[in-house]
């Protein structure tokens, strides 16, 4: 079906993807696509043109689909600082969409970045069809600070020629430009930043808006659209599933290593709000929505009052009783998306992806052990008992391995853990899977960390900066779990040819797919470590 698109793409004048059709072809037949990172500035053939509601659009063709950057889904919000976000103004002639919109200003990025960064890109194997493909939008990580959807890694390219679907990612605001509360600011007579705490989730439901009504134009089906994302993406869906205005523009969840069980509450917000208006010299609202980008990036480097962490400042959604009425997955999973099929993951070893390249971590003995876990599983537990807990499920591991097993279960994957009960008591289709294919690099020392699914999903195993590798091995990992995406997109279930009976997540059984060379599906992995984690109470980051 794809082959045909292209060759219908061929015969409409499109004499450059000659050249693309081979390669995509060869790729597709791999067990799972890999793809080189293509730079910005090659030259492309032009794509086709389309219509959406502000003008008109020209991309170019790679590797056979047809890709569009940098198109505007929202108007530039910097005369709108801690606003939400207004539509884009509309354009004469066709407008170049060949190149990556601008990504929110952040700390420590390579660019300056705009604040004019309400913008997606699209891939697509079919253009003025009449297809109808699943739409797969990813939603990217970085906590809610940092990250953009241009990264190489999320090239769509791979999976459009596997899966036949099409592919958006998207840019939004982050940090105090996406989630700063203004809220009890507002209350005290000016509302006109009563919404600014979760301006950033509110950008990515315009965006949501956005590909409802322009799906068809790039191929796609308005009715069957797939959000996923990694690390913060997943964070922001499972925020996106409690928000009322995000009811019906998606229609699968997929989320990886990345879980938002309550949100800020409005008195630690105003706190985190108010520390920062401090260090940049103003409580008014109105003055800080006038000073320089830099200004308000350097004031957000300010300490978090967090107890358990040393850390910049906290940005991330905010229960301010509008836009974000409850707790994401608190006391219970949101009603509104109980009939969403969602698929939840992480890595069995996610913190040795920012832990483990510290030397001192990979180093730790029996007597330095204890420190280190006080200061990083953030979960109030007593660390002997913790140790012991560890020593006892798993005799063999060094001080090393206990301490990255336990920073990995008390901090990230409770939340998951939380997010699959809750969703199994509410009879929610849900599945769960651990990714536990090792990452080939530094040797062997990662583990399964933190990052290492963003590759094997988009079949990007080739791009640099790629925790996967690009071995046979991992091509046929890529081809599971980039499978059971697919399969999900399509149906609404994720199971497969490429994998054993993937059953849902109960609380009887805690099915869960351990993605792995072959993949295995196991009854309560780790079930040790869920029992002692759940003896302390979870919080979430930026809750209090």
């Amino acid at each position: 079906m794809a082959d045909a698109r292209r060759r219908a793409l061929l015969q409409g004048g499109l004499a450059g993807a000659l050249a693309a059709l081979a390669p995509a072809t060869a790729l597709a037949a791999l067990a799972a696509p890999v793809i080189a990172n293509t730079a910005a500035d090659d030259p492309h053939t032009p794509s086709g043109v389309v219509r959406t509601r502000s003008g008109r659009v020209r991309g170019f063709v790679d590797r056979g689909m047809q890709v569009f950057r940098g198109i505007p889904y929202g108007a530039d919000t910097a005369p709108r600082r801690f606003q939400p976000p207004a539509r884009e103004l509309p354009w004469r002639g066709v407008r170049d969409a060949t190149r990556f919109g601008a990504a929110c200003p952040q700390r420590g990025a390579k660019d300056a970045g705009s604040e004019d960064c309400l913008v997606l890109n699209v891939t697509t194997p079919a253009l003025g069809d009449g297809a109808r493909l699943p739409v797969l939008v990813y939603i990217h990580g970085g906590a809610y600070t940092t990250g953009s959807g241009s990264d190489p890694l999320y090239d769509g390219v791979a999976l459009c020629t596997r899966g036949d679907v099409v592919v958006v990612t998207l840019n939004h605001r982050l940090g105090c430009l996406g989630y700063l509360y203004l809220g009890e600011l507002g209350a005290l007579g000016d509302p006109t930043y009563a919404d600014a705490g979760n301006a950033g989730q509110l950008d990515l439901i315009a965006a949501l808006q956005w590909v409802r009504e322009h799906a068809a134009a790039f191929g796609g089906d308005p009715g069957n659209v797939t959000v996923f994302g990694q690390s913060g993406g997943g964070a922001k869906i499972a925020t996106l599933m409690a928000m009322p205005a995000a009811r019906g523009l998606f229609h699968r969840a997929w989320t990886m290593s990345g879980q938002q069980v309550t949100a800020a509450g409005p008195r630690a917000a105003a706190r985190r709000s108010a520390l920062f208006l401090d260090a940049l010299g103003t409580r008014d609202p109105r003055r800080a929505a006038t000073l320089p980008v830099a200004a308000l990036l350097a004031a957000a480097a300010v300490r978090d009052p967090s107890p358990v962490e040393d850390m910049a400042l906290y940005f991330g959604p905010v229960l301010d009783a509008r836009s974000l009425p409850r707790h994401p997955f608190h006391p219970d999973a949101p009603p509104q998306s109980a009939d969403i099929p969602m698929v939840i993951g992480n890595t069995h070893d996610e913190t040795r992806g920012f832990l483990g390249r510290d030397p001192a971590m990979q180093a730790l003995d029996w007597r330095s052990l204890p420190a280190a876990l006080r200061a990083q599983q953030y979960v109030d537990l007593p660390v002997d008992q913790v140790i012991a807990t560890y020593r006892s499920l798993y005799p063999d591991y060094s001080a090393a391995q206990v301490f990255f097993a336990a920073t990995t279960a008390g901090r990230s994957w409770r939340g998951a853990v939380l997010e699959a009960e809750a969703r199994a008591r509410q009879g929610a289709p849900t599945w769960a899977y651990q990714l536990d294919f090792p990452s080939p690099l530094e040797g062997g020392r990662l583990g399964a960390p933190h990052m290492i699914d963003i590759p094997l999903v988009f079949g990007t195993l080739a791009v640099p900066g790629a925790l996967s590798g690009d071995s046979v091995a991992a091509q046929r990992v890529s081809e599971a779990l980039s499978g059971a995406l697919l399969a999900f997109a399509r149906s609404g279930d994720p199971n497969h040819a490429g994998l054993p009976a993937w059953a849902q997540y109960s609380l009887a059984g805690r099915e869960t797919m351990l993605v792995d060379d072959p993949p295995t599906l196991a009854r309560d992995p780790r079930g040790g470590e869920r029992r002692l984690y759940e003896q302390a109470p979870f919080v979430q980051r930026g809750t209090f």
